[in-house]
């Protein structure tokens, strides 16, 4: 059977992308880019192994966007990028696989098109494979800001990743060129004197780089879920002797608490029933049995990021949350931007996102005798279409 490696390259900084962080580590509908690269190729070929080739500075991140993922352990980077994926092929010396392949972090749209393209082609034969697609816009060389000529199309490409070569003849090259500044792997062969073909590229495996080309992504993203959902949850729960009440995750001084099982946290098992009623994935009883010890006591977040990975693992962005709070006292609208701001860090999307309104009943009903606190709470769910 064949063998094949894959090395992601993900040590690079990216700062042009914005946000402070690394492009790799930035979030792309509600996961890294890293993380979406990696399940990429592991949605095509789950027999592949795969290395990461990482920043020092950056292994926190690094293991936050690989938690739960089947990798080879990472290997650190080098100066520059050569020496980069130098250290990815010794990191996977041991393995010796028959091929492998180069790719940026920084493309998480890779597809399956692409990947057995570069594969079809690696086991003709070739030294090294670049899948490319053709330049289409008008190319004009320019010399202080001025069009010196018009440059003929006819034979340019712009290639991506992932690059695939046989491995050990990688290597080589690799070893022949140190100390040379190349630009990709195909160089890097091309300069130890093999030869290159390209296969088929895709106009969606983009490289992102600025804050538009992650806006261009988002939009990729979210025409792909197209399987709408909007879901609600209700809850209730009474006061009983106590210094303080949690709601929406914030803790709130009050001259009593709210009983429950957990926390009782009333806003956050509302919206954790309305991301599972979008999902039609039963409620808050059937994943958290008030019968199981366990959950006694139990923080109130650990419900709602559960339902919050729920989506995620289907592949799911949540879109909007709201939660109204219902209520005599405590008054709920110091604390409301408290509120939002804590909901979307559990949920990890912004505070724009979500909605903490409060209302009361005027005095009438348990809620106007003082007796508890109600909520109700809606989800807006966006799943991939043909989703079950």
């Amino acid at each position: 059977m064949t063998q094949v490696s894959i090395v992601i390259v993900a040590a690079g900084r990216g700062s042009r992308a914005g946000e402070g962080l690394p492009k790799q580590y930035r979030k792309l509908g509600g996961k890294m880019v890293l993380t979406r690269t990696i399940e990429s190729f592991l949605a095509i070929d789950p027999t592949a192994n795969i290395i990461c080739v990482i920043h020092p500075d950056d292994m926190a991140l690094y293991k936050a966007a690989t938690e739960g993922l089947e990798l080879q352990e990472q290997v650190l980077g080098g100066e520059t990028r050569q020496d980069s994926v130098r250290n990815g092929l010794s990191g996977i010396e041991h393995l010796n696989p028959d091929y492998v392949l180069v790719h940026d972090a920084a493309r998480p749209f890779v597809t399956e098109e692409v990947y057995r393209g570069v594969m079809e082609a690696l086991e003709s034969g070739a030294d090294g494979v670049v899948p490319a697609v053709p330049v289409t816009d008008t190319l004009k060389f320019v010399e202080n800001d001025t069009i010196k000529q018009t440059v003929s199309r006819e034979h340019l490409y712009a290639v991506q990743t992932p690059q695939g070569f046989p491995f050990q003849p990688l290597i080589a090259a690799h070893e022949a060129t140190i100390g040379q500044e190349l630009t990709d792997d195909a160089a890097v062969v091309e300069a130890a004197g093999g030869t290159i073909v390209i296969s088929a590229g895709n106009s969606r495996n983009v490289k992102l780089t600025t804050p538009d080309d992650f806006k261009k992504a988002e939009q990729q993203i979210m025409m792909a879920l197209g399987d709408i959902r909007t879901g609600g949850g209700y809850d209730v729960h009474r006061f009983e002797d106590g210094d303080h009440v949690w709601l929406c995750g914030v803790k709130l001084p009050f001259t009593k608490s709210l009983k429950g099982h957990s926390d009782a946290d009333v806003g956050l098992h509302a919206l954790t029933d309305a991301i599972l009623a979008a999902l039609c994935d039963g409620d808050i009883g059937t994943h958290f049995p008030p019968s199981d010890n366990q959950w006694r006591g139990a923080p109130s977040d650990v419900f709602l990021t559960f339902a919050r990975d729920r989506v995620l693992a289907r592949g799911g962005q949540i879109g909007h949350v709201g939660v109204c709070l219902i209520c005599e006292k405590p008054k709920i609208g110091p604390h409301k931007d408290a509120m939002r701001d804590r909901v979307a860090e559990l949920l990890e999307i912004p505070a724009s996102r979500v909605s903490v309104q409060a209302t009361t009943t005027e005095k009438l009903g348990f809620t106007g005798r003082e007796e508890g606190i109600a909520a109700q709470a809606t989800a807006t769910v966006r799943l991939p279409l043909g989703d079950t």
